[in-house]
C-alpha cells in the first residue's frame, strides 16, 4: 500500500473570482500568490487554498481536497480496488502537476495530486 502526505489543497469551485479573492484574503489576512483571471491560490502555512472561476463547469461542485501522493496511479489503483469509483482520471494541470479525483461509496468526491 502506498502512503500519502496529507490533504495539502483544496480547491473551491466561484462564480465571481474578485468577490471570492476579497473574501479569501481578508479570511488568510493576505493576497493571494498566484492571481490569474483562470486561478487563484493562497498558501497558508503549507495548505493551499485555489479558487476556480467556473469550476462548476469543469465538474467541481463543491471544495474538493487533494490528498498529496508520490504515486498517483497507484494510490488510484489502491482507492478503485477498496471500492471507489474514478471521476476524473488523472491528468496534467501545468508544470509537473498531476491530479484525478474519485468518489467513495457514498458520492463523496476526493482528490488525488502529484507533483513530478
Amino acid at each position: 500500500m502506498t502512503s500519502t502526505q496529507g490533504i495539502k489543497t483544496v480547491l473551491h469551485p466561484v462564480s465571481d473570482i474578485q468577490a471570492a479573492k476579497a473574501v479569501y484574503a481578508a479570511l488568510l489576512g493576505f493576497q493571494p500568490q498566484t492571481d490569474d483571471p483562470y486561478y487563484v491560490g493562497f498558501e497558508a502555512d503549507g495548505q493551499h487554498i485555489g479558487l476556480v472561476p467556473g469550476g462548476k463547469t469543469e465538474d467541481l461542485s463543491s471544495p474538493t481536497v487533494y490528498w498529496q501522493v508520490d504515486d498517483i496511479e497507484a494510490k488510484l489503483a489502491e482507492v478503485t480496488a477498496a471500492g471507489a469509483t474514478v471521476k476524473s482520471a488523472p491528468r496534467n494541470v501545468g508544470g509537473s502537476r498531476v491530479v484525478a479525483t474519485f468518489t467513495d461509496p457514498d458520492g463523496n468526491v476526493l482528490g488525488l495530486l502529484q507533483d513530478k
